[in-house]
């Protein structure tokens, strides 16, 4: 039996019956439920589009979408990589509580009880769903997420008059393209003109940026050429009229330090939204106008399901800011957004950010890492190794040479002023009050979610993967507890000296943990507890926290660690905690430390050593597998 999609009425009062949603019609009950359609392009952020940045390229597709649509000036990934951004886009859920922030994801989390990845929710309502073709995500997806999903989906398979949700990725300024060689440089001029475009502040002013920025800008023009192709299928089919079209970027760019990283050009995406005049209703905007209410990933499923007259549902993060009953007025004072980067493939890390209004705030909880720590997969790209290279040669500024030297634990920005976050105001004493709010609003943030990653990834794998929302709850005053820890490293070492001490002797071995950790953000400040530390590396239960010992007296210089680091890694069974032993075994190769390991494949166990990601570390330490 066939439906007749051309009104969803008797769809829509089933799901009121059941209790599944709500009214499926728009403000008229005349019209048709609209369809939705998400044009998506891989790695833009907005700095390099002239729509949204003077320094960047005409996109006159995507322009001529804004003219009649909603321009976005303030919107955000949560995450800086392609499976932790989409994660939360298709949930939208935090990935540090869901345990879908680290990329690429070991093993798949459930969702969240009671929640199902929202197209989902729109096929129960009648909706045909179409993905073509990227997914990357960290969530086990499940059997009813999409009628369809593969290179050849399209909105042109559905039922006559059925509405659908579209989504159509585009991969042309995906980073891989910016993996050409130094001959291809040469040898293939670009269609920008080099000298046209300025190079951020922060990397050197030398040619292979110049082009690589042109390169790149190229790449975003042939993409706004395949969202008018969209747009000019839409309109072959008659469709303009009742779609509600959205472009936007699946997180921020490719150029150096910016995908992967959670500054400004990791996080802040290009996003326009059109709305067709009968359906204006659903929108606090005129058309042609713009907004600076802060729209997160975490906003984009409540938002489709209300657009589609479905109700919010609880276990997501993010609140619809498009659909009926929305005020311009209440949607305009959102001003906070929320970032966080963990382990990309093989290279760890742990950092949260807030932005509220002008200011951003970054919480570095490992500052002794540092942001160029070898990633394979960045550094094939030549404008990373050109970077590098500079930087071992000294001939990079203050400003560029911060890139490749540890951090401070927090930091603070006036991105507005300071668009590529060059300016730490962290220590400014007129910036205390705005740096002390920022740090408290995003510790509740931290706190409350309540965030996984106080726990080393392996751990979560074998205790939580189950069910990470209920471990996290569980475990909620426990994580509250480690970040305190973490945050002694905020004081000064006196004043937090005391603490330590008790922790590294506490009979909780994550308290052990994030004092070794704290220790090492202190640097030569905390020597004065070399020997508490020793006792650690040498009869600690916790191999990890051998590691972490080990990995402070290699910072401080009390000692060598290599030999301590490599017994580790060969004892481990653990592929994730081997990698994790790994990164500590980079970071302290790495300049300026420069301590020498050998590392006998043969020792490591069978289990590691056959391990993908251990094997892209491996390579990175000069040892093939």
């Amino acid at each position: 039996m066939k439906i007749n999609f051309n009104n969803l009425t008797i769809i829509c009062q089933f799901l009121l019956i059941a209790g599944i949603g709500s009214s499926c019609q728009p403000e008229q009950s005349n019209l048709p439920s609209p369809n939705i359609v998400w044009i998506v392009s891989e790695d833009n952020s907005k700095h390099y589009m002239r729509l949204f940045d003077e320094n960047g390229i005409e996109t006159p597709h995507i322009e001529k979408l804004a003219s009649q649509g909603v321009r976005f000036d303030r919107a955000f990934s949560n995450g800086a990589v392609c499976s932790v951004a989409r994660s939360a886009i298709i949930s939208g859920c935090y990935g540090p509580r869901t345990l879908t922030n680290y990329h690429r994801n070991i093993q798949a989390a459930p969702m969240p009880d009671s929640l199902r990845m929202f197209p989902h929710y729109l096929r129960e309502a009648g909706y045909y769903t179409a993905n073509n073709a990227k997914e990357d995500y960290n969530f086990i997806k499940g059997d009813s997420v999409w009628d369809e999903s593969s290179n050849k989906a399209s909105w042109r398979n559905r039922q006559s008059g059925q509405p659908f949700f579209y989504v159509h990725n585009i991969g042309t300024t995906h980073e891989s393209r910016l993996h050409f060689t130094a001959e291809e440089m040469q040898n293939n001029a670009t269609q920008t003109k080099l000298e046209d475009y300025q190079v951020q502040p922060n990397h050197p002013d030398d040619s292979v940026f110049r082009y690589t920025n042109a390169y790149y800008r190229d790449k975003i023009q042939q993409m706004d050429e395949q969202v008018g192709e969209v747009i000019a299928q839409l309109k072959q089919d008659d469709l303009l009229d009742s779609t509600i079209i959205f472009y936007y970027g699946d997180h921020g760019g490719v150029l150096p330090g910016s995908k992967g990283y959670i500054y400004e050009t990791g996080l802040h995406v290009p996003m326009v939204a059109y709305i067709p005049p009968a359906y204006k209703h659903l929108s606090a905007w005129a058309p042609g106008s713009a907004t600076e209410t802060f729209v997160s990933f975490i906003d984009l499923a409540p938002t489709v399901l209300r657009l589609a007259g479905l109700p919010t549902l609880s276990p997501m993060d993010g609140k619809p800011f498009l659909g009926q009953g929305l005020t311009k007025n209440k949607l305009e004072q959102r001003n906070t957004t929320y970032g966080y980067a963990d382990r990309f493939d093989e290279k760890y890390d742990q950092v949260r950010s807030i932005r509220v209004g002008p200011y951003k705030y970054i919480r570095n909880y490992q500052p002794y890492n540092f942001d160029g720590l070898l990633n394979n997969y960045r550094y094939k790209q030549l404008a990373y190794q050109d970077w590098q290279d500079k930087h071992h040669r000294h001939q990079l500024n203050e400003v560029q040479s911060a890139f490749f030297e540890s951090r401070p634990p927090e930091m603070l920005f006036d991105v507005e002023a300071d668009p590529y976050e060059t300016n730490n105001l962290a220590d400014d004493p007129s910036f205390a009050p705005t740096l002390v709010a920022l740090r408290k609003k995003l510790n509740t943030w931290v706190t409350h979610m309540p965030d996984l990653s106080f726990y080393p990834e392996y751990f979560l794998l074998d205790q939580a993967i189950d069910n990470p929302v209920a471990f996290g709850q569980t475990h909620q005053s426990d994580i509250k507890k480690y970040a305190q820890i973490a945050d002694l490293s905020l004081q000064s070492f006196d004043d937090a000296k005391a603490k330590l001490i008790t922790a590294l002797s506490s009979s909780d071995p994550w308290e052990r943990y994030w004092a070794l950790m704290t220790c090492s953000s202190f640097g030569q400040q905390a020597m004065v507890l070399t020997e508490e530390v020793t006792q650690v590396m040498h009869k600690d239960s916790l191999l990890i926290n051998q590691v972490k010992a080990a990995e402070f007296l290699g910072l401080s210089k009390a000692l060598d660690p290599a030999k301590q680091l490599v017994d580790c890694l060969y004892q481990s069974q653990d592929p994730t905690e081997a990698l994790l032993i790994l990164n500590s075994i980079m970071l302290l190769r790495s300049a300026p430390h420069h301590y020498t390991f050998e590392i006998d494949l043969k020792q490591l166990q069978s289990k590691v050593r056959k391990d993908k990601m251990v094997s892209w570390r491996l390579t990175g330490l000069n040892i093939s597998i």
